[in-house]
């Protein structure tokens, strides 16, 4: 016996690499010359490897899906006169027959509009989509196309037999395959009363489904704190008049905290995102959403566009003047558009907090509560005291599939503390 080493041939002129499909004989099993040991697939031709000797596999050294350049060792050999029998899970030459006389059965034709595709994650080769882009076929029709390749691969001998078949799946609608694992809604039939009908208005319509497709698709989870805003509440008061008289502009909250919460958005820049499938898309630019009531009852999200670029001043502007165009019906589609992140100050209701639904696309939303002032225990230089403090509650609910809890209380903990850190001596 000696050992053999078994390299990946040169299958054409301008071939300088294969992928391995699938290796048809296991590390330990014997073959005589001339068997199949294992499939390569170039940008031109799926080829069959055939064992140059008789003997034995030692080791493998690449596996399915891997690329492998001209020349490069694919395997150990070892070669023997004698043969040993192969074990029961490595195919065999009857096996091997019985695969070749499967790949001449030509697709059976069928008059029904309907299949159902197989899984989406079907490996094509190089030369399956060459061809395929030839005949103008789509990876869908591909995925009908019955397949006798290897682990239920797809060879180009079947691609020509579907073609010759008259491609009879071509204009076939899919049929949703049934996950018996999903949820179903049951359908009941519930007594709901009588009453006066009031038919819902377009904007409450697109809300409601707005809600709920957020609640079906991002399972929420909420995190809760407590901020002291004494110091905000107090400067707040000390300086609106004077910020009035000199900019010409309202000082409410919400400039205050829409400034805080874009600075905390950009220390955890992974909360201004959004998913897309199996990738997440950070933003860049910090949009601000500010969810407002309508004159009708309805809600609406007006944007402050770049908060973290602008000065209190700017904000303050940009705050009453989409506040304004809400009250009035004006807002224009602009006004609306490029949310990253959304706050909903529930406090104006008089609600001590609240558990709001994210505004999709986003991956979070917070909620302040009413500021209102109880008694709390603080640490003075004489020690702990009782004092009269204004407080709030902050709530986030946040996209569990791709923000934490790490992250999810990191956040909302920082923009309480950029409230209590709030400078007292601040010049307006």
């Amino acid at each position: 016996m000696s050992k053999f080493e078994l390299e990946m041939p040169k299958m054409g002129e301008s071939i300088t690499e294969g992928t391995i499909i699938s290796w048809l004989i296991a590390e330990g099993d014997s073959f005589e010359e001339g068997d199949v040991i294992l499939e390569v697939a170039t940008d031109k031709v799926d080829n069959e490897v055939p064992a140059p000797v008789s003997g034995t596999l030692v080791k493998t050294i690449f596996h399915a899906k891997d690329v492998v350049p001209v020349g490069e060792v694919l395997a150990i050999l070892e070669r023997s006169e004698e043969v040993k029998p192969k074990s029961e899970n490595t195919p065999i030459s009857t096996e091997k027959k019985e695969l070749k006389k499967q790949r001449a059965v030509k697709p059976q034709t069928s008059s029904a509009q309907s299949f159902n595709v197989p899984n989406s994650n079907n490996f094509f080769s190089p030369l399956i989509i060459e061809i395929a882009k030839t005949q103008h076929i789509s990876f869908e029709e591909l995925a009908r196309i019955p397949a006798t390749g290897q682990e239920g691969r797809l060879r180009k001998s079947d691609v020509f037999q579907y073609i010759e078949a008259g491609r009879p799946y071509k204009f076939a609608q899919p049929v949703a395959e049934k996950d018996p694992t999903a949820y179903r809604i049951p359908q009941l039939t519930f007594d709901k009363g009588e009453g006066k009908v009031i038919e819902m208005d377009r904007m409450r319509q697109m809300i409601a489904d707005h809600m709920v497709y957020s609640k079906h698709t991002a399972p929420h989870v909420t995190a809760y704190v407590e901020a002291d805003m004494t110091t905000m509440v107090n400067w707040r008061n000390a300086n609106k008049v004077a910020f009035q008289e000199k900019y010409g502009e309202r000082l409410t909250f919400t400039p205050l905290f829409v400034e805080a919460v874009a600075k905390a958005v950009k220390d955890f820049p992974n909360i201004n995102a959004s998913v897309d499938g199996h990738n997440i898309i950070v933003k860049e630019d910090i949009n601000i959403g500010m969810a407002t009531a309508l004159p009708s009852g309805n809600l609406i999200v007006p944007v402050v566009k770049n908060a973290d670029t602008k000065d209190l001043k700017t904000i303050a502007s940009n705050v009453n003047e989409l506040a304004g165009k809400a009250r009035e019906n004006k807002l224009s589609g602009d006004d609306i558009k490029g949310s990253t992140f959304t706050i909903s100050n529930v406090g104006t209701f008089g609600s001590v907090m609240g558990t709001p639904i994210i505004n999709q696309p986003e991956v979070a939303i917070l909620a302040l509560g009413i500021i209102k002032k109880r008694p709390e225990v603080i640490t003075t230089e004489k020690g702990d005291e009782i004092a009269i403090r204004s407080m709030m509650y902050l709530s986030l609910s946040f996209d569990h599939r791709v923000v934490d809890g790490f992250l999810g209380g990191s956040f909302v903990r920082r923009v309480a503390d950029y409230f209590e850190q709030f400078d007292v001596d601040r010049k307006i």
